[in-house]
């Protein structure tokens, strides 16, 4: 299995690392699967009171590998790769403890949803935010545009899935996003005071605190996640997504039909 994302134990606290620096941690499918390795064996240790989420590097994660697409490696159908997603994340939910994610540099795609999926983001100054899959003719899958709803309202959301536009750390705090930017120097010392102070406090009452705003958020974002799975698979033999490929292989522009 692959070293590229990592799991340590430091007493109470656990620490996911995204291991692929010279791809800004980078998504793949095996990366994936070691990402959901994890969260299962997290889900069996109930002596983890808080798990810090971290990037090596200058990126949280970029996203999805743009180098992978196209060349799946595991013998599942679209439909099948995008259920074994939706489970693997999904497991988030089933963690007694809560998970601090430390962004940094290039939050993006799938990375940044699964950020959105987590209890607490907090960014380090200059860390920008982008949902980039219109351009490469998908619809973000991953659930977290629903919680980004429930954040931001519907106008924030259209902006940043319809224009891909980057948001930066500072209007991701005013929107609620990330609940503090700190200096990049100070963003691993600040998630283990947090870690630190969560995991001193009584296991039951974090865990019951969570279960309320878990009840608050959960059924809008299965119900999203239905959807996405849906139309992504419809998107994914659409003629337009077609014609797409073949003008980007033909190196013309695309003529789209809506279809």
């Amino acid at each position: 299995m692959t070293d590229r994302v990592r799991l340590e134990y430091e007493g109470s606290i656990a620490v996911i690392t995204n291991n692929n620096p010279e791809k800004h941690n980078a998504f793949d499918d095996e990366m994936d699967a070691r990402l959901f390795e994890i969260f299962g064996e997290l889900c069996r240790r109930p002596e983890v009171r808080a798990v810090i989420w971290r990037g090596e590097g200058k990126s949280f994660s970029s996203g999805r590998d743009a180098g992978s697409i196209g060349n799946l490696k595991v013998p599942l159908s679209h439909h099948e790769l995008m259920r074994r997603g939706h489970r693997g994340i999904q497991q988030l939910w089933e963690l007694d403890a809560p998970v601090l994610v430390a962004c940094k540099g290039w939050v993006m795609g799938g990375s940044f949803q699964r950020a959105l999926l987590c209890d607490v983001r907090v960014a380090a100054e200059g860390t920008r935010f982008r949902l980039p899959e219109l351009n490469y003719g998908v619809i973000p899958d991953t659930g977290g545009v629903a919680a980004l709803f429930e954040m931001c309202g519907h106008g924030l959301v259209s902006d940043l899935v319809l224009t891909g536009r980057v948001l930066d750390a500072d209007e991701a705090l005013g929107h609620g996003i990330v609940s503090r930017v700190v200096p990049e120097a100070e963003l691993d010392a600040t998630m283990r005071e947090m870690a630190e102070h969560i995991a001193a406090l009584p296991a039951v009452t974090v865990k019951m605190g969570r279960e309320v705003i878990r009840h608050l958020a959960q059924p809008t974002i299965r119900a999203s996640m239905g959807d996405e799975m849906i139309y992504q698979t419809f998107i994914n033999k659409s003629d337009d997504i077609a014609e797409l490929r073949a003008a980007r292989a033909e190196e013309r522009d695309p003529r789209f039909t809506g279809s």
